[in-house]
């Protein structure tokens, strides 16, 4: 018997309407992003004035599709590239942490877990604005000590690379190390008794136990960079990724069926990637 579950009928009546009106306060924002991304109007609201998809395969103004306007595929494309670059990074130092945390011992280990904590409790405005002056202090004292411009190290792609990377690094590392340490290490040593070398059996044996995890440290990485806006905000230069781009278009503009558009396609998208990340983690508690 559960427990925890309420017993008397008001009482499941009372726990099935909470859970009703907490689901339907999730789900109603995005069920109407979702409606007036199909509706015929050039306004976000109601009334309804038929089903259309112009919104995103339209041409001309003023219904120009999403896939159509080029600010905001420029900015879709920024973004895939940030994510997929700070993701691989973070999945690679991650992996690199977790063995680090999980394998050894050393003096200062508890403190440096702490600091790998650290940049997750850190509001992302704070985080984005201590990157853009640290990297700024160090580009203007290059300039003015030796005469050389460091482009990179001013507001743009690899100052947000490097901004999202400080946190993500750390969720990569939590994940991977979650299932390092349910591995049993009798195995390997197994393996190193039978004469295999140790890159050989991380390549053969410990990464393979370790794929559903990398896979899916590597889709929650690419999520939270797709939507960061606080980090993304501060060190975002010219280029900017798709976040920062719709949020320009509503300052200026306002609220319009493209961004809806846009918010539906971002929905599918990251729902499809939440779906292989668990597709790939059922089925792989246990070493091959």
């Amino acid at each position: 018997m559960n427990v925890a579950a309420p017993q008397s009928t008001f009482l499941r009546w009372i726990y099935g309407g909470y859970m009703l009106a907490f689901f339907l306060y999730l789900a109603a924002p995005l069920t109407a992003a979702a409606i007036f991304a199909f509706n015929d109007s050039i306004f976000p609201a109601l009334p309804w004035k038929g089903f259309t998809l112009e919104w995103f395969f339209g041409s001309t103004e003023p219904k120009l599709g999403m896939f159509n306007d080029r600010r905001l595929m420029e900015g879709l494309w920024n973004s895939l590239f940030i994510g997929l670059t700070v993701s691989a990074l973070s999945v690679i130092v991650g992996t690199c942490n977790a063995f680090l945390f999980e394998r050894k011992q050393f003096p200062g280990k508890s403190l440096l877990y702490v600091l790998m904590i650290v940049p997750l409790v850190i509001p992302g405005v704070i985080l984005g604005i201590s990157i853009l002056v640290f990297a700024s202090m160090i580009a203007n004292g290059v300039e003015d000590t030796l005469d050389l411009e460091w482009d990179f190290l001013r507001p743009g792609t690899f100052l947000v690379v490097l901004g999202q990377f400080s946190f993500l690094v750390t969720i990569t590392s939590l994940v991977i190390a979650a299932r390092l340490r349910k591995f049993d290490v009798a195995l390997e040593e197994a393996a190193l008794n039978l004469g295999a070398s140790r890159l050989r059996v991380l390549a053969t044996v410990t990464l393979p136990y370790l794929a559903p995890a990398l896979f899916s440290a590597f889709v929650v990485a690419f999520l939270v960079s797709f939507e960061n806006f606080n980090t993304t905000l501060m060190l975002v230069g010219s280029d900017a990724p798709l976040t920062i781009t719709m949020y320009d278009r509503m300052v200026k503009v306002g609220s319009t069926p493209v961004l809806n558009a846009v918010s539906v396609f971002l929905m599918m998208g990251s729902g499809l990637l939440a779906l292989l990340s668990i597709v790939a983690q059922r089925g792989k508690d246990q070493p091959t």
